[in-house]
């Protein structure tokens, strides 16, 4: 005597309306790129104090590193420090 196998319904479910749709894409306009001037090496000691090198000495640099990120000039930290200083290269826009 064969064994009875389960009975299993194979109707299919109904969805329960789907997923609502997505949103449209915003893309955001693009800035026009900028470009910049040749790179000023400045030293920022650890009261936020810069200096430029100028004429073979380093003299105090009118602008601190954050105002130059506010104002749009490309800001790299380099590797190596100066006398416990943090050493960076900045280029400001041509305009």
């Amino acid at each position: 005597m064969g064994n009875k196998r389960p009975h299993h319904n194979n109707r299919r479910r109904k969805g329960r309306g789907g997923a609502p749709p997505p949103p449209p894409i915003v893309i955001p306009p693009s800035k026009p790129p900028i470009e910049y001037g040749d790179p000023v090496t400045l030293l920022e000691d650890r009261s936020k104090a810069t200096f430029e090198f100028k004429s073979g000495t380093w003299v105090p640099f009118d602008m601190s590193i954050a105002e130059c990120r506010r104002n749009d000039c490309e800001v790299k930290e380099l590797p190596q420090k100066v006398k416990q200083m943090t050493r960076y290269e900045v280029r400001f826009p041509l305009e």
